[in-house]
């Protein structure tokens, strides 16, 4: 319990009180987004982000080996829009991860320094999505971490997705907040041309499926400054998904991604989540062992009346919805969950990528 109160008030409770700076960058963007059988996405995704109101930009979209009519749609927009164009990949090389691939073109073909990321079952929350994110290069950054939760559905799954989604992102922007950036998530990034190469792109993990967000931040925290922008508006919302399966198949993806972390973001992070499945853990064996129920009452009521409401003020920084209701079991649920994936991500290294 004081391990989880010194990250809640030394990382998390100052996200709450982080205020990005002034949104009045204006150099010219170049967002990229690295498509795969999408084309229903796109529909409603490259509309909204040609409606950005922003004074110089351009869209690259990257077309990556769809089998559907992705092609006929964006090759009608690149005819209609002279910011729009087409990067098209027909095969991705045997020894490549085919999403790093892709998106390495993309940024090769960018012709703006700055390059902002988002994936196509993403939606802007605002017209003004892009001018919001570069304003985190307002202070000479050259990485900007953003914050893009989960839409909001009915059922218990989604209120789940939603509070894991809410605290890998009060982790990942306090800790780089605090000058210690390990991860980003590419629906919601942004970096230079210029660091993207220094770092060599994906190099280091061009074989690992996944990464290409949290790993290049890991490369890119060793010798380039990172910012973070929080405000709702320089938010994109995702497509959450919509089996208990196809998420746990996402998180054990994601998941197989954090041993390649430094060694110090891993002891960092696992000593918080550690804490938290051991608080959980000892507490169900004193339940049903013990008979000092009242101090055990008593250490789950200061650590929920501690924690808790830092949680809620960070989710209102967010701006972003959390279930009060729901928030113990939703708690209890994920740690004990992320136990389960951790233990299976050891036992099955077997993934793949679409």
């Amino acid at each position: 319990m004081l391990v989880q109160l010194y990250f809640c008030f030394c990382y998390f409770l100052p996200l709450a009180r982080h205020r990005d700076p002034d949104a009045e960058a204006v150099w010219p963007v170049s967002v990229v987004v690295a498509a795969h059988n999408e084309q229903a996405n796109l529909m409603e995704l490259l509309p909204m982000l040609l409606d950005q109101e922003y004074p110089e930009f351009e869209i690259i979209l990257v077309n990556d080996r769809s089998e559907d009519d992705t092609e006929f749609y964006v090759y009608e927009l690149e005819r209609q829009f002279q910011n729009f164009r087409v990067v098209t990949v027909k095969k991705t090389p045997d020894y490549l991860n085919p999403k790093k691939y892709a998106l390495a073109l993309g940024i090769r073909a960018a012709k703006y320094e700055h390059v902002l990321l988002t994936d196509a079952d993403c939606r802007p929350c605002s017209l003004n999505w892009i001018r919001k994110m570069q304003s985190g290069y307002k202070n000479g950054a050259d990485v900007v971490l953003g914050y893009s939760p989960y839409a909001q559905v009915k059922g218990f799954l989604n209120h789940l997705v939603r509070y894991e989604t809410l605290l890998t992102g009060i982790q990942y922007l306090s800790h780089a907040n605090k000058g210690n950036a390990y991860m980003g998530v590419g629906r919601n990034l942004s970096y230079t041309k210029e660091c993207f190469f220094k770092n060599k792109g994906f190099a280091s993990h061009i074989k690992t499926i996944g990464g290409d967000d949290d790993l290049f931040v890991r490369d890119a925290a060793n010798n380039s400054d990172i910012s973070i922008v929080i405000d709702k508006e320089g938010q994109t919302v995702s497509i959450p998904k919509k089996t208990f399966r196809e998420w746990i198949i996402q998180k054990r993806r994601h998941m197989s991604v954090g041993g390649r972390y430094n060694a110090s973001d891993r002891r960092r992070i696992g000593i918080f989540v550690a804490s938290n499945i051991l608080f959980y853990i000892i507490s169900i064996v004193v339940l049903v062992l013990s008979s000092h129920l009242a101090i055990l009452g008593a250490l789950v009521g200061v650590r929920y009346l501690s924690v808790f409401p830092v949680y809620v003020l960070v989710a209102r920084r967010l701006d972003d919805t959390i279930s009060l209701l729901l928030l113990p079991l939703l708690d209890v649920v994920y740690f004990l969950n992320y136990m389960f994936l951790g233990i299976s991500v050891i036992l099955y290294k077997k993934f793949r990528w679409k």
